[in-house]
């Protein structure tokens, strides 16, 4: 590697570059194909031989087909980011997906049900495409601190922003009770509530 070539040189540290594509390894396209679908994840318009979906709220998509990769059928695992685990189980399993039972991280390992805490990136569940491609989903409202650029706030759905709003309104009730006056400047706290939330700065109180 080229000393230049790292994280040091500013000219590549300020290089903006987003991950479009993941590509995963099937065997049969079309199952792999009503799979998806049956996910309500978006079938995008590709060149032929390419099958690409981009789940719902997601800027980063998924493609798959004959002559895009030389990986074994079900080698893949990708992590799904979801904003209420249960309930985005819930849901997955109501419209017929098989989706393993919600667990939490621990130091001794994988325990059983929702971290106790609620904690960002603890709580977990996995389902399988029929080849066997895992996908992870882990229950995020709260990001690890540089995680995500303080400036560039965003919500990729109207359900992402409908969550933010709900936790913003509980954190700003407790803010209330604590200072035992109405907060008139309610939208302010909401705005910097949000912000900190979604880059992994401090909460205000």
């Amino acid at each position: 590697m080229s000393p230049k070539a790292g994280r040091g040189d500013p000219r590549v540290a300020n290089l903006d570059v987003k991950v479009e594509v993941i590509v995963i390894p099937v065997s049969d396209v079309d199952r792999a194909k009503r799979f998806y679908r049956g996910l309500g994840w978006r079938l995008d318009q590709t060149p032929p031989g390419i099958v690409q979906f981009t789940p719902h709220g997601s800027a980063c998509s998924v493609q798959f087909g004959a002559q895009l990769t030389s990986a074994t059928p079900g080698s893949a695992t990708a992590y799904l980011v979801v904003s209420d685990i249960e309930a985005a189980r819930e849901t997955l399993v109501s419209a017929g997906i098989e989706v393993g039972a919600v667990f939490h991280v621990t130091p001794d390992g994988p325990a059983d049900g929702l971290d106790t805490e609620r904690r960002s990136y603890f709580s977990r569940a996995t389902f399988r495409d029929p080849d066997g491609n895992t996908w992870l989903m882990q229950e995020i409202t709260t990001r690890l601190p540089g995680r995500v650029e303080s400036d560039l706030t965003s919500y990729r759905s109207a359900t992402d922003l409908a969550g933010a709003l709900r936790r913003a309104a509980a954190a700003h009730g407790a803010h209330e009770e604590r200072t035992g006056e109405r907060d008139e400047d309610w939208p302010d706290w909401y705005a910097a509530y949000m912000v900190a939330e979604d880059s992994g700065a401090t909460l205000p109180e």
